[in-house]
């Protein structure tokens, strides 16, 4: 597993989406520039932290990374482990995810006239690098599973607003829906902001 070498990356995007944000943009601007900042953390794997990486045989986790402190987006990792998937489900608010390592494979959802959910286009499958965004303005529901049986993999997802607390719904085909919330894996988060290290050798 690649070594967690630079944090700055992590710092750095979570200052320039934070300042993305304080320009009010509209929800497309966020999805297009915002998913611009993803594409360009994801584009390199050495600064997640091991702690962050792991998967577990029960279920896929759900590490928080960082949390805005007026709760206007947070980040997470999901770390998928072989084989692992999630129920068709929502997200109520933005989102973009990005993959950093491995591979998934996303399958939208559409209502029909009857309140059925049926598939919406053929499965997509994100690779190291790719960004892919949802909303309940694009599309908000989906099943998202490892596109590999023997190896985990990673993606970056950032959400607009603090998911874990966020209410959402899984779905069953015919339409029927469970509200669930889905909390996270982990109670403590990365320390990004210690410069100290950078400071004392520069």
């Amino acid at each position: 597993m690649p070594p967690a070498q630079n944090p700055d990356r992590l710092r750095s995007f979570v200052t320039a989406f934070a300042a993305l944000l304080e320009r009010k943009p509209s929800e497309a601007q966020i999805l297009r520039d915002g998913g611009a900042l993803l594409q360009q953390l994801v584009a390199v794997d050495d600064w997640l932290p091991d702690t962050y990486a792991q998967a577990q045989p029960e279920r896929y986790q759900q590490y928080l990374l960082h949390a805005d402190s007026a709760e206007r987006f947070s980040i997470v990792s999901f770390v998928w482990g072989p084989g692992q998937a999630t129920p068709i489900h929502d997200h109520t608010v933005w989102g973009l995810i990005g993959m950093l390592r491995g591979a998934e494979f996303a399958q939208a959802y559409k209502r029909t006239a009857d309140g059925r959910l049926q598939l919406d286009g053929a499965e997509l499958k994100l690779t190291p690098g790719t960004v892919e965004a949802v909303s309940p303005n694009v599309g908000d529901i989906h099943k998202v599973r490892n596109a590999f049986t023997d190896s985990v993999s990673i993606s970056i997802h950032v959400y607009g607003a603090n998911i874990g607390a966020v209410q959402r719904s899984v779905y069953t085909e015919d339409g029927a829906s469970k509200t669930f919330i889905s909390g996270y894996s982990n109670t403590r988060l990365p320390n990004i902001w210690d410069r100290s290290k950078e400071l004392k050798t520069s």
